[in-house]
């Protein structure tokens, strides 16, 4: 039985087949996505979008979709799919849909009368090429197959409309051609594995609508341009293979070439294997060179946060060190020169962010649990050396150590932590001050420093580090545990924040924690009563002021409650490890009847990957970037957890 499969009766049913979305990327920031169906319904969405670096640093629509046609006995079926107003849908091809499945390759079965025809899409690694194909399973007579290409040529935060200015220009090429709308792009060169003709007629396809862009308040509607279409017969049993490149390919290869990549990908035949995939494809490689993890898709970049707290699930628990060792091989040059100038770099974004460097050294430690102290210490003992002497000679613009141990920042004019929304530039939570996670991280970071100085036996080092963490343990539990058994989330002066935030699970979760275990279990029962759902931790209590649990409406709405209730699964991830630190063997149910909430998951929204956040209250509906980096590494450190325990 297939793990990820959708029969007639849900493929025609738009309600359903519209809200899930599929993906599938390249390793050097390019990506095809659409809905299972095919109808875009994201600005985003498109068979081919990729970095056009000549222009800027967005990534840009080259293709939008391919429209099939099945010709038999001059009968006509179009397997397209596109909304216009009035909730319009034309061609209506996805009635002619039976099944699709996606346990290797997002797979469509369409039945037209008597022929049966499947679609393959596969995404090439290492190249901006987007490839399909086609194999005509049944036909009782001769069939013709006709394909119009809708063209954008568009970064993914526009949207294009009619104009004069577009270069109806074409030129063949082997079994295709290759054309580029406007100056400063590629051309995008579309091409099949055997001959075909291409009839010239061009035309605008006007007023194609995106939904999803239309809830948000967002504008929704696009013409794209079709320069002609493609013509080619198909015999029963017969493969045909497309294209769609920013370079050309020797068609006779398209076979092995799509065989290849195939063969390359695991099944997504179970919950891991699923978010093994989604987290491979984070992976960016820029250049040869240079390893980074795209924060989720389709719209984030490579966020310092996001990718040092990614960085251990995305590798480590897939068995992955060496990818482990190229992103810090990367990231640790970026991270000294801001140290030593103040330099940000111009990929790793927010890496000022005054938080970032105690995720690094928290992402280190996972290094050293999973290949050992010895090895962590010969890669990175003097890197932790040197961010700890930073910090604690207050060279950090905004992340000051006050004479009670404890880390203090200034976040009531700018978004200091992961709760980063802003209205017109300012916080929307100014948390300011003694931040929670903040300062257990800082514990924890000196105490796993103090680790890797014993490591080296520089015993006098180890024994000074020793000493501030015992007087930051200290002033934590003085500053940020109240009488009702939970953790104020910050404290700034004379303001305390009450808010029950999931904030407060990292001091429980983090190897090395200032609190004891009656503390530890206080916090976690607070969170478990008030936080816990079945998709991860809301971002505040139903019963603290201010909450809003639905992420719907305008991007203003959306903002409003993007931290005010919502649910983030990567939280899920620090609740468990806490979990089953206090629990041990016991836990180990209780841990494995959570995580059905996100296996559920992985049939719907962003097939196989995990969103970035959920509605508070229920049914939960998922919201955000279809596929998020944090949640899905958190889980699957969740996973590799629960197989240790099981050994």
């Amino acid at each position: 039985m297939n793990y990820l499969k959708f029969d007639k009766t849900l493929m025609i049913n738009l309600e359903e087949s519209l809200n899930r979305e599929v993906l599938r990327t390249n390793r050097i920031g390019a990506y095809h996505c659409t809905t299972i169906v095919d109808c875009n319904t994201r600005k985003y969405h498109g068979l081919l979008v990729m970095p056009v670096p000549a222009l800027d640093n967005d990534n840009h629509v080259m293709l939008s979709t391919l429209d099939e046609t099945v010709i038999q006995h001059g009968a006509e079926f179009n397997l397209g799919l596109h909304k216009y107003g009035g909730n319009c849908f034309s061609p209506n091809g996805h009635k002619y849909i039976r099944q699709f499945e996606c346990d290797t390759l997002p797979k469509k079965i369409y039945r037209v009368g008597g022929v049966i025809l499947s679609k393959e899409t596969i995404f090439t690694t290492f190249e901006n090429r987007a490839m399909i194909k086609y194999t005509l399973l049944e036909a009782h007579s001769p069939t013709t197959l006709r394909f119009k290409p809708f063209l954008a040529f568009r970064n993914v935060n526009s949207l294009m409309v009619e104009n004069n200015a577009v270069n109806r220009n074409y030129t063949e090429i082997e079994n295709g051609i290759k054309t580029c709308m406007y100056e400063g792009y590629p051309e995008l060169h579309m091409q099949f594995s055997k001959y075909c003709d291409f009839i010239f007629e061009p035309n605008w396809y006007k007023g194609i609508e995106y939904s999803k862009e239309q809830e948000r308040g967002f504008p929704y509607k696009e013409d794209l341009y079709v320069p002609g279409y493609f013509e080619l017969p198909i015999k029963k049993g017969e493969s045909v293979y497309f294209s769609a490149g920013e370079s050309p390919v020797e068609t006779k290869k398209l076979k092995n070439i799509f065989d290849e990549e195939a063969a390359s990908r695991t099944p997504r035949t179970n919950f891991y294997n699923c978010l093994k995939n989604s987290a491979q494809q984070f992976y960016h490689r820029p250049t040869e060179n240079d390893a980074y993890l795209l924060a989720g898709y389709p719209w984030f970049k490579v966020r310092a946060r996001d990718l040092f707290i990614s960085t251990p699930g995305a590798t480590l628990s897939i068995d992955d060190p060496v990818r482990f060792e190229k992103i810090l091989t990367t990231a640790i040059p970026a991270l000294r020169r801001f140290m030593e100038t103040g330099e940000k770099d111009k990929v790793i974004r927010e890496i000022d962010a005054p938080d970032v460097l105690l995720w690094v050294v928290w992402s280190i430690q996972q290094y050293a649990k999973s290949c050992g102290k010895e090895q962590c210490s010969k890669l990175y003992g003097d890197f932790i050396s040197e961010i700890i002497s930073y910090i604690r000679k207050n060279k950090h613009n905004n992340l000051r150590l006050e004479d009670n141990g404890l880390l203090y920042s200034d976040g009531k004019n700018q978004a200091v932590t992961w709760m980063n929304s802003t209205i017109d530039g300012r916080p929307i939570i100014p948390r300011s001050g003694y931040i929670v996670e903040f300062n257990a991280l800082w514990y924890n970071a000196l105490k796993f420093a103090a680790d890797m100085e014993s490591q080296n036996e520089n015993t006098k080092k180890a024994a000074n580090l020793e000493k501030l963490a015992e007087q930051t343990k200290n002033s934590f539990v003085e500053t940020f545990l109240n009488g009702y058994d939970y953790l104020y989330d910050y404290i700034d002066g004379d303001y305390v924040d009450w808010s029950v935030r999931p904030n407060m699970i990292m001091a429980v979760a983090l190897d090395y924690s200032p609190l004891d275990r009656m503390q530890k279990r206080s916090v976690l029962n607070i969170v478990t009563k008030e936080l816990v759902t079945p998709k991860g931790l809301r971002s505040l209590s139903p019963k603290s002021e201010g909450y809003r649990p639905y992420y719907i409406g305008s991007q203003r709405e959306r903002d409003l409650s993007y931290h005010q209730g919502t649910v983030w699964p990567w939280l899920l991830g620090f609740y468990l490890e806490a979990y089953l630190k206090l629990y041990k063997m016991s836990g180990i149910s209780f841990v494995e009847r959570m995580l059905i909430g996100l296996d559920e998951e992985m049939s719907t929204h962003c097939i196989g990957s995990l969103s970035e956040l959920f509605d508070g209250n229920p049914p939960f509906k998922s919201g955000g970037a279809i596929s998020f980096a944090m949640n899905v590494s958190m889980v699957l450190r969740v996973l590799k957890l629960l197989e240790s325990y099981n050994q």
